[in-house]
Parts: C-alpha cells; structure tokens; sequence
C-alpha cells in the first residue's frame, strides 16, 4: 500500500495538479481573509479565523474531485488497470494507497494555513487573544472533512473510465453529503429534523469548529470514510462477478 502511496503522492508532485490545487486554495482563501474588505480580518477587528473555516469546504467541494478523478478513471482508461490488479496487491490495499495519497496532498494545502493562525495570533490585542482551541478543532473538522471528499472522489473514479465524469460525480456527491442533509432538514421541524441534519458534514463540522472535538463526531467522520472506501473496494471486485 505505502509503494502505490509513494507512486501516487510523487505522481501528484510532478505533474501541475499538485500546484494548481495548492496554488489556487491559498490565492482563494488569501483573498477573502485578508483582502476583501467584507470578509477581511484586518477590516473585521476581531482576533478570528471563521472566515477561513467557512470558505475551505466549499474550496475543497471542487479542488479535491480535482485531485482525486484521475486515480481510477486514467487507469482504466489508459488499460493500465489489469496491469495494477495482477500485482501482489490486494484490493484493499491498492484502494488505501491511492486514497491516502490524495488525501496527503489535500491536507498539504492546509499546513500553509499555520501562518494565518501566527498572523492573527501576534495582530490580537493583546497578543495572542486569539481562540485556539476553536482553531485547533476548525482545522481537525477540516482535515476530516477533506478525508470524506476524498473517498467520496475515489469512488467517484472507480465508478467511471472518463476523469470529468469522475470530477462531476464527485462534486454533486460532496455537496450532498456536506449540504444536502441540512437542506433536506429544514423541510422538517423538531427532532425529525436534528437527526436528518446529523447525517450530513456540516452539523459535524460546525461542532468541531467551536472547538468541541466530540468523539462522536470523529466518528462519524471515520465511519463515512470506511463506507466510501468499503464501496471503492466492493467497485473494484465487481470485476470478478
């Protein structure tokens, strides 16, 4: 698995798409933390990050299908794919080792964002009025959510041979999964609707984003990754029904 890992992350590297995704998430969020005037830090004047946490996913609904549609999809495509599954791999471990290298590359982006959080550290009045542990939990809600696009894109590309059909599936299946519970929820009222919203992303993430890191919602992060990959796997094996 860490070989196909290693192969894949290296891929990434040398080719445009490593920088282009990396490039264009920080130009993006750079922009609405720190430049435009209705979302800027500086013109807010409050020692606060949300602005970044609430623009990231809806980056990351486009940005990591980008990443992920080649991982199967060019494979069958290029005939490539008989070739990987006469390997001494298991399927398991061929899915693990792509997925784990998209998702490198996904949280990759997020290390630049260490610097937004000094920034805003040493601009607080005084220094370091800034909430960290919301921070703290903000950025563990965004790695586990690009943890779920990314399965969601994986099995979006085994799905299909043609990389842009990769990438469509896979947003419309981000954006349900992290909106469309909570949309579908507020066509309901009471405790009917507490438990439709809580199948999404997003009431997860937003719990994660005060800086509570419930292990409930940790696991129900890790329980729709195993999901998706599960019914990556379930793709791959169909070929010997």
């Amino acid at each position: 698995m860490f070989a196909v890992l290693r192969k894949e992350f290296n891929a990434f590297l040398n080719s445009p798409v490593a920088y282009v995704v990396l490039g264009v998430f920080l130009v993006a969020t750079g922009l609405f933390v720190w430049v435009f005037p209705d979302s800027s830090v500086l013109d807010y004047g409050f020692a606060d990050l949300q602005t970044l946490f609430n623009l990231a996913p809806w980056i990351f609904l486009f940005l990591i299908p980008a990443i992920t549609m080649r991982t199967f999809a060019e494979e069958k495509k290029a005939g490539t794919i008989e070739l990987l599954l006469t390997r001494p791999l298991t399927d398991g471990q061929l899915v693990g080792g792509k997925y784990l290298a998209c998702l490198l590359l996904a949280l990759l982006a997020l290390v630049p964002t260490l610097l937004y959080y000094y920034s805003v550290y040493q601009l607080g009045s005084p220094v370091g009025n800034i909430d960290s542990a919301a921070f703290a939990g903000s950025l563990i809600g965004l790695a586990l959510l690009a943890a779920i696009f990314a399965a969601i894109g994986v099995l979006a590309s085994a799905l299909t041979r043609d990389q842009i059909i990769a990438f469509l599936v896979a947003v419309v299946g981000c954006f349900l999964v992290y909106s469309g519970f909570d949309s579908l929820a507020s066509l309901f009222e009471g405790s009917t609707a507490y438990y439709i919203g809580q199948l999404g992303i997003a009431a997860h993430y937003r719990d994660l984003s005060k800086g509570l890191v419930d292990s409930r919602d940790v696991l129900y992060f890790i329980s729709v990754v195993a999901a998706m990959l599960l019914a990556t796997r379930l793709v791959l094996q169909s070929r010997n029904w």
